[in-house]
This record gives structure tokens, sequence and C-alpha cells, in this order.
């Protein structure tokens, strides 16, 4: 019998419905889910996603130091340079091509800031992931990916099966998040399949069906938008005239507390 939560859905959020935040000079962030100030109760988590956040960050503006705590933290630059410095002495410089993970672990603070001397504004999507390790050492990964090559990469996991991968290795053992890219009216090519899936698309356009076959209607999404699939909704996902970017959480159980 199919769980209630994971019966197939495609929920489908436009950019614009992401909440708008402006918290200081120079910042501006889009949430997808109840986050700091902001707070709906009926949307505060999404499988084992916290937060996903797309940010724009002004020259010269950024976050001063701050604390997290038992927090798997991905940052994905879309366009600019974001300058992440730590309390473990970790200091990178995260580009277009990037992935950057902090595992927050015991408590970690850290500072992020368009990097210095910067013409341009920064943009990047952050997501926040649950671990299943708690009170963990804070630990830190960088990496380079070819964003140019057509189909799937993976950027993290925690899945058994990807152990011996070059993906950085998150503190949950049933997640993995993947870059997906497509040429001109390609369809992407096979998708991993999971309870839940989250797409975030960074990239041109991409159209799919609700759920397979005839019955399923078609949606389309632009950059910014996002689809919540439960089962195995979000079909047949084709690349629009531009060819298609996005980032796909593989997520095999939701939030747990307690």
């Amino acid at each position: 019998m199919t769980d209630a939560a994971t019966r197939p859905r495609a929920d489908l959020r436009r950019a614009p419905e992401r909440y708008l935040s402006t918290p200081d000079p120079g910042i501006e962030t889009r949430h997808a889910f109840s986050f700091s100030g902001h707070y709906d109760p009926r949307n505060v988590h999404f499988g084992a996603l916290l937060a996903v956040n797309e940010e724009t960050l002004a020259p010269g503006a950024g976050y001063d130091e701050h604390r997290h705590r038992d927090t798997e933290i991905l940052t994905w630059v879309l366009s600019g340079a974001l300058a992440h410095r730590d309390g473990s002495g970790h200091a990178g410089v995260v580009r277009p091509g990037m992935v950057q993970w902090q595992s927050a672990g015991s408590g970690i603070t850290h500072t992020e800031r368009n990097v210095g001397g910067a013409t341009e504004p920064v943009r990047f999507v952050q997501m926040w992931l649950q671990p299943d390790v708690f009170d963990a050492a804070p630990a830190y990964g960088l990496r380079r990916v070819d964003r140019a090559a057509d189909g799937l990469t993976l950027l993290a996991s925690g899945l058994e099966r990807d152990a011996g991968s070059e993906a950085l290795r998150l503190r949950r053992s049933d997640a993995a998040l993947w870059l997906v890219t497509a040429g001109p009216w390609e369809p992407l090519p096979e998708l991993p399949e999971a309870p839940y899936r989250y797409v975030h698309l960074t990239e041109g356009s991409l159209g799919y069906r609700t759920v397979p076959g005839p019955q399923g209607g078609g949606r389309s999404m632009e950059p910014g938008d996002s689809v919540r699939a439960t089962g195995d909704a979000f079909a047949d996902p084709t690349a629009g005239a531009d060819g298609v970017e996005l980032l796909l959480w593989e997520m095999h159980s939701p939030v747990a507390y307690g």
C-alpha cells in the first residue's frame, strides 16, 4: 500500500511565490520554506530538506559571523563569487561549477560575503538538509564539477551505493544531491527514484508531466521554479529551447524529530 505522504504528486512552486526577504542592505533572498523571521506552519520542510534559499548579494554585501548546528548546508553558485570562512579555519571562494558542503555538526560559525573587490552580484542557491548523525565534529568540502557535461552528476551523497564516488559525503544515509543537464529539446536522463524528490531549476526551461501516462497534466518550469515530487510524479521531463540545468534532491525519508 502506498503511504499517503508519498502518493504520486508534483507540486510546482513558481519563483515569485517564494517568500522574499531583504534582511540587510544589499541582500535579497527568496525562501522555499519557513525560514528565519518568516513562518508558515503549512510549509516547514519537504522530505529531509529544511531550507532552499535563492540568494543575491550585492558587491560588498554578505552575512556576518553566525552560528549553525546539526545541519548539512550545500551551496551552489549561479553567478559571481561567494567568499566563505568558518570558525574551524576553512576558507574558500565558491564560483559557478563548484559545490560547497558545510556540515555544522556540534556547532560552527561562518561568514558568507560577495568576494572582495567584486563589481557584480553573487547569486547562489543554498540548501539545508537534516542529518541523521548528530553532534559530530564539523566538516567542510569544496568540489568543482563540469557544468558543460550533459547528463547526471552526483554532487553530494550519504547513500552507501555512492561511497566510492567523488561526491561530497553527506551525513544523511538516505539522501543525495544531483546536477542534471540536457541540451535543447532533449529528454532528461533517467532520474533516480525516491519517495521524495525536490527539483530546483537553475538555467533554461523544462516541460514535464505531473504523473506518468496521458492522465498526467503538462507543466513547464523556468529558472527559480521548483517541484516537490512524491512517488513517481514528475514524469517525462524534457528540456526547452535553450536546454536546462537543475538541482535534484533524492530523499528516501522525511525529516524526523525526537
